[in-house]
């Protein structure tokens, strides 16, 4: 039998069965093993063939389905290791502020190249906005300004504003749509203004770190309208990137992508190499500092942003 996978704790999963009937399953130790690079060999929006036992009424998954693509981070004290976060994405969303908790670019261009690096478009949500004052909004313009130039979708919202949440969820149909973000920054409650009936627990900032409290602990995948998925994730406070090598990183930065072929060298890493486009680019104002000083901490391998 196939089935859609749309909880896992670690060490059960829940799979959806082509006529909706949810069965819990486990997975093979052989399989477990062969996957040992990530922490976890499965995660929700995979497809996968299971069986059950005989005599059993928990299903044992057989096979992993092939991914169309998959959200991927370094796993966190495990270097060596990747955790995937979801699978079989038709959209990301990555729900950002400006502050409390603040969002930084450092963070969004990490998330904005791995999706890349694995095929996932992303639109940004400036969430939040029915608590900016008039200097606040025009930083927010600025920044959407930024990602705009570059081809990615934004949209600045309150998730306590039906218009706006309305304007989200139109864009979700016949998807399966990731959300993510820091925590604390309004992701779970502008879900639960998408759907009133998924009933996801929030919590409030932290008035001593202004950071947000876990309230999601394992990712899941709901259906909100037929054919339509939300896949709920943690909130992640770290994003390290994983697998990427130092000469294709630039391949994920749009702005840069397109001017590649300009450089001297085929290999040019952008740094202090002669005849580089991107670098005479940034100088230009061309491409955003910002962006180019997040590229360069990537390549420095530099994960952590407060």
């Amino acid at each position: 039998m196939e089935g859609l996978i749309t909880k896992s704790t670690g060490r059960y999963y829940l799979v959806r069965n082509n006529d909706g009937m949810v069965v819990n399953c486990t997975l093979k130790g052989a399989y477990r093993l062969q996957e040992a690079v990530s922490t976890n060999p499965l995660a929700v929006g995979d497809r996968i063939e299971f069986d059950f036992e005989e005599n059993e009424q928990v299903g044992v998954i057989k096979s992993l389905l092939e991914r169309k693509n998959y959200m991927i981070r370094k796993a966190i004290n495990l270097s060596h290791k990747s955790q995937i976060i979801a699978a079989n994405i038709d959209m990301a969303y990555l729900v950002v502020c400006l502050f409390n908790p603040r969002t930084s670019t450092g963070f969004i261009d990490r998330f904005l190249v791995t999706a890349e690096a694995y095929r996932i478009p992303v639109t940004l949500i400036f969430n939040k906005r029915d608590l900016y004052n008039v200097e606040a909004l025009e930083i927010q313009e600025e920044l959407m300004q930024l990602y705009q130039e570059i081809s990615y979708e934004c949209f600045s919202i309150s998730a306590y504003n039906p218009d706006d949440v309305a304007k989200i969820k139109d864009l979700m149909s016949d998807r399966i749509n990731l959300f993510s973000g820091h925590s604390g920054v309004g992701k779970t409650t502008l879900l639960n203004a998408i759907n009133p009936t998924l009933n996801l627990k929030t919590a409030s900032i932290s008035k001593t770190h202004a950071k947000g409290v876990h309230t999601t602990t394992f990712a899941e995948l709901f259906e909100v309208e037929k054919d339509t998925f939300i896949v709920d994730t943690p909130g992640i406070r770290d994003f390290g990137m994983y697998d990427l090598k130092k000469e294709e990183v630039s391949h994920y930065f749009p702005e840069m992508l397109k001017i590649l072929n300009g450089c001297k060298f085929h290999n040019c890493l952008h740094l202090n190499e002669p005849e580089c486009v991107v670098k005479a680019a940034v100088e230009a104002g061309i491409i955003s500092a910002s962006r180019y000083h997040n590229y360069l901490s990537i390549l420095d391998g530099e994960d952590i942003y407060k």
